[in-house]
């Protein structure tokens, strides 16, 4: 953004839109409180419309200071900073920042505190290498086209590579009308047919890194949830023959108790497609173990315990003894008894 304009308009504009663009991810300071107090606040305050402005303000703020610190001293001595301009630029990087965090399938709380909601668009994988490729190459071909002008001698006038910068962005903004019309296609793919004769309620198709044709698919029924892989270029549903269904676990006294929990209520106000597992353990550490997990990260094919779920554990009269979140959940298999709620 600072390449493609932004930076001939005021001094410090690169960055403050750097750190602008990154700040909102402050917010994972809270892990120091712990993962479940990290889980709950994370993309909430610091990625909200509302936020962003106190957000932007510290960032023009500590550029501010940076700037005194260094004798007020700028690259360009004829183009001093415009401080309400740097202010707008930083809110403006931080809007890019939630924009981004909202085409993954992890979702942003943008209108908090107004509303918890969570949204998100679901059509690039949480780490996109077109994307990444688009925007690195909008800043490293540009660098060599200037070696190779410095080589031939010839000269330009202002910061350089605003062609490049440009065209990257309006890559994304390609890549993204893309991913959006292949996703549609695989939601409507999966919200056309029947699975074991039963009809879908809700569908949500999930993207893949590399093939932009190929997608991940939820259904929710009446009684259970079908996942599934899409091709969005036939479009093709299960075209692999590998659709597994998830029986939708019994409610018992003990799973409500788990979703009354903190870290329960906090979970499920996140989770598209919850599950959870309950396993009954016997003295001397007697109680219950309740795990959720969220069926948009269960592709098919990747082992492991999935770094986004949680476990809650609960005492013979179910009140709640622990409450954590991410890897190395719950007890030892050596303390278990049974298995209920698979």
């Amino acid at each position: 953004m600072g390449r493609a304009g932004l930076n001939r308009k005021t001094a410090l504009a690169t960055a403050t839109l750097t750190l602008a663009a990154e700040a909102p991810d402050l917010d994972v300071l809270g892990n120091f409180k712990g993962p479940v107090f990290g889980f709950a606040h994370h993309r909430g305050f610091t990625h909200s419309f509302l936020g962003l402005l106190l957000v932007s303000a510290a960032m023009v703020g500590f550029m501010y200071l940076v700037w005194r610190l260094r004798g007020r001293k700028t690259k360009n001595p004829d183009l001093p900073p415009r401080w309400g301009l740097l202010f707008l630029y930083s809110y403006l990087a931080g809007l890019t920042h939630i924009l981004l965090d909202f085409t993954n399938n992890y979702g942003v709380r943008p209108f908090w505190p107004f509303s918890e909601k969570w949204y998100s668009w679901d059509i690039v994988f949480i780490v996109e290498p077109a994307l990444l490729i688009l925007l690195a190459g909008g800043l490293v071909l540009p660098l060599l086209f200037g070696l190779i002008n410095e080589e031939i001698g010839a000269r330009s006038k202002g910061p350089q590579g605003r062609l490049g910068a440009t065209l990257a962005l309006l890559g994304v903004v390609a890549l993204w009308g893309v991913r959006d019309f292949e996703h549609r296609r695989a939601v409507n793919a999966l919200d056309a047919r029947t699975y074991q004769d039963a009809d879908p309620i809700r569908v949500s198709a999930y993207p893949y890194e590399w093939n932009p044709f190929q997608w991940y698919g939820v259904v929710e029924t009446e009684n259970f949830f079908a996942t599934t892989l899409v091709n969005s270029l036939s479009p093709e549903v299960d075209p692999q023959g590998r659709m597994r269904i998830h029986p939708k676990p019994e409610e018992t006294p003990v799973t409500l108790a788990a979703k009354k929990s903190y870290l329960g209520q906090v979970y499920l106000d996140w989770a598209h497609y919850p599950m959870t597992e309950t396993e009954q353990f016997e003295a001397p550490q007697a109680g219950y173990t309740v795990r959720f997990r969220d069926l948009r990260y269960d592709y098919p094919g990747r082992t492991g315990r999935s770094p986004l779920s949680a476990v809650v554990e609960l005492d013979p009269a179910l009140n709640v003894v622990s409450e954590t979140f991410g890897f190395h959940l719950g007890r030892p298999p050596s303390a278990q008894a049974g298995r209920r709620d698979k």
